[in-house]
């Protein structure tokens, strides 16, 4: 007797429609189209995961500079105090320190400030 591939086919399908809901149109309706569109949008969300760690990253920076602008130092100058200074803090948590905690970033500052060795 031949074995059919009824219900493996069946899963496999319904998987796919229940990762395409919320496509318009025949992107979820139809096989052939769905089929497409979830292979895209898988390849999409791969991609834009590694994008979203540039971008944020690039936010962090910013949001740094401006900071250290204020108090007197370029962004450059203050991670190069801060690697002299020994801190090992990241962009992100130095970026939520000098929006959250101003005073505390000031000091973080000082000591990066301070340890920069000056060009005599």
């Amino acid at each position: 007797m031949r074995v059919r591939i009824g219900s493996a086919r069946n899963k496999k399908k319904n998987r796919l429609f229940r990762e395409a809901r919320g496509f318009r149109g025949g992107r979820s309706k139809l096989l052939r189209t769905m089929k497409e569109s979830v292979i895209r949008a898988r390849a999409y969300a791969y991609r834009d995961r590694k994008t979203k760690k540039r971008v944020f990253r690039r936010l962090w920076i910013t949001r740094l500079s401006a900071a250290c602008r204020v108090r007197g130092l370029r962004y450059s100058e203050f991670i190069f105090g801060l690697k002299h200074a020994g801190i090992e803090l990241d962009r992100k948590s130095l970026s939520e320190l000098a929006i959250h905690e101003p005073a505390v970033f000031d000091e973080v500052f000082e000591q990066a400030k301070n340890a920069i060795p000056s060009a005599a």
